[in-house]
């Protein structure tokens, strides 16, 4: 018996229309189908990979990692399969994605509910929630939930500069950032917001020096295990890529701006906060998206350790599995040439 991996990267967009019947929008359905392989690159030799175009998936996973998976497999292939399926990995579980399953004739899924569940986990009210518990020396960071436009107002009043969010969204596409004051088109888009999604979230604006994450992994009874740092880049707010190094190497370059004890400290924070929220509700692997920033008097550096809770599989987890395969001092990167995105190696 052998797990079922689907990378379907629409997941946060999937999640936030809350859907069973949900098209993805253009870029997402290509990523899936150009990079839809990645799972591989992590499964085990009995496990299989749903993929849109089976050749085409053993090519550019060839490509990538100088060697065959012999688990690619299409839609069509899922009901004559689904008896040797023990289990279903997805990127991330949505209405949608549980809906086509059932269609294709795998019964492995979850209910309803329980994606009710993970839905509600996946609200950023619980990243603002988990941001106030880590108020550690050398952390900073404020974040707030808004039904109101006034509410909106007075933020920026009192901050001048705020980051505004959808509670669902994908990363780069649900966020504006709001200098002095609203203009219409922001205006609008927050009532928007408020109006599918009931509230946005306020963020104080942070001088961001550089991003990264921790990743981990819930085993959905009160346990979530630490599994490495992702340092990654961004532009626009979109991921762009990420290092491929040790964990020694990756902690020797944060800790040009942090000490390792405080690093250590919210580690094990979150494994203990987000193992009690967890438990009994989730189980799989989530990311902490976090930043460090220049402090009020742009001298020293202080770590905002809770921006973003990724509850599903990150391209952080996807680097950590390439680590354990390739040699260090390079970077994975996305890019979108001839057409097609493309994930490629290289030195840095």
């Amino acid at each position: 018996m052998g797990i079922l991996h689907i990378f379907n990267p629409e997941h946060d967009i999937a999640l936030a229309a809350n859907l069973s019947n949900f098209t993805a929008p253009h870029a997402g359905r290509q990523l899936r189908h150009d990079l839809g392989y990645l799972p591989a690159v992590w499964a085990g030799e009995d496990d299989y990979v749903l993929v849109e175009d089976v050749e085409d998936a053993q090519r550019d996973y060839a490509r990538l990692m100088h060697r065959q998976f012999n688990g690619f497999i299409d839609k069509h292939q899922l009901s004559v399969l689904s008896s040797q399926f023990s289990a279903v990995s997805p990127w991330g579980w949505d209405l949608a994605l549980r809906s086509f399953l059932l269609r294709y004739g795998v019964d492995a899924v979850p209910s309803e509910e329980e994606i009710a569940e993970i839905r509600d986990l996946s609200h950023r009210k619980h990243a603002v929630g988990v941001l106030r518990e880590l108020t550690l020396e050398g952390t900073t960071g404020d974040a707030w939930l808004a039904d109101t436009l006034v509410e909106v107002r007075q933020a920026l009043r009192y901050n001048q500069r705020i980051v505004v969010k959808a509670p669902w969204s994908s990363s780069g596409r649900g966020i504006r950032f709001i200098d002095g004051e609203l203009n219409d088109y922001q205006q609008h888009w927050i009532q928007n917001v408020v109006a599918r999604q009931r509230c946005v979230v306020i963020e104080k604006y942070c001088h961001k020096v550089k991003d990264f994450g921790m990743e981990f992994e819930s085993d959905g009874q009160g346990t979530v295990s630490y599994l490495g740092l992702s340092l990654f880049h961004t532009q626009n707010g979109a991921y762009t890529g990420n290092i491929l190094a040790s964990e020694e190497e990756k902690q020797e370059i944060i800790s040009r701006y942090i000490s390792a004890e405080l690093l250590k400290r919210v580690q094990e924070n979150i494994c203990t906060l987000l193992g009690r929220l967890y438990g009994g509700r989730y189980a799989g692997p989530f990311g902490v998206d976090m930043m460090i920033v220049r402090g009020d008097d742009r001298t020293d550096f202080l770590l905002n350790p809770c921006v973003e809770i990724n509850l599903r599989r990150t391209m952080g987890h996807v680097a950590l599995a390439l680590s354990e395969q390739v040699s260090s001092g390079q970077v994975m990167r996305i890019e979108y040439t001839d057409n097609a995105y493309k994930l490629k190696l290289k030195q840095i």
